[in-house]
């Protein structure tokens, strides 16, 4: 193996794709004043992850203009002109690999890393889960802008239900995180709002495909270990409420 990672390091010496650098090593078993060279694989065999909260072509007008009024509130700009932090942080947003299972098993490298985050799982943009998450510490609340794509479809031409709970079920649990550290869900209370027609017939408020809602989390209260919490999805005005949570 080490043979092997030798001979692709001089290749790509070869190449002009790596760069050595020399540093001494001043430690007690090896003798004073040894040399090593180290080699900087270049930098495209380690590219830099790719943040999916950052705004991409498939986000629609609503979508944006909601980013752009959470996202200057980021950074806000003095009376003397100066920008400082505003109330408001971006949450970055990133695949992750998983290391291990339940009970410390060690997972393959093969599973490893094929492993990725369920909401990000889909490389298409736009065709699922397109969304942005904002955190404002001093109120304790999370905002999280939606975008819902073709493949997240329930009744005809609406979002599934269990979609929008797994969205619920990100938010808080990454605003749970946020105030109390690594968290697990215990309890998710949904409650699918609806209205009343003239006929006295129960109908729900679907949120169509391809729409942009706001789900908006708020701390109830801490009691020891456990952390409650509280969400609201709606429409980005606010005048019509999708669903309600704990």
């Amino acid at each position: 193996m080490a043979r092997s990672v030798g001979r692709i390091c001089k290749g790509f010496q070869r190449l002009g794709l790596l760069s050595k650098q020399t540093q001494l090593i001043p430690f007690t078993r090896v003798p004073v004043g040894t040399v090593r060279t180290i080699v900087t694989l270049p930098s495209f065999l380690f590219p830099q992850p790719r943040d999916f909260s950052l705004p991409n072509p498939s986000w629609g007008s609503e979508m944006m203009r909601m980013y752009e009024h959470y996202e200057s509130q980021c950074e806000v700009e003095t009376e003397g002109g100066q920008k400082q932090k505003g109330p408001w942080r971006r949450l970055p947003s990133y695949n992750r690999l998983l290391k291990y299972a339940t009970g410390g098993v060690y997972l393959s490298k093969m599973i490893q890393s094929k492993a990725r985050l369920f909401t990000r799982n889909i490389r298409n943009p736009g065709a699922a889960f397109e969304y942005v998450l904002f955190v404002n510490k001093e109120e304790q609340k999370c905002v999280c802008i939606l975008q819902a794509g073709h493949l997240l479809e329930g009744p005809p031409g609406h979002v599934h239900g269990g979609a929008i709970a797994t969205m619920i079920d990100t938010v808080t649990g990454t605003h749970a995180t946020l105030l109390s550290g690594p968290v697990m869900t215990a309890n998710l209370n949904i409650n699918y709002r609806s209205f009343f027609l003239t006929n006295p017939c129960l109908v729900p408020r679907p949120i169509p495909l391809g729409s942009t809602v706001l789900l908006e989390s708020s701390l109830e209260k801490k009691e020891g270990r456990k952390t409650f919490i509280t969400c609201r999805v709606t429409s980005t005005d606010g005048s019509k409420l999708h669903t309600e949570t704990s």
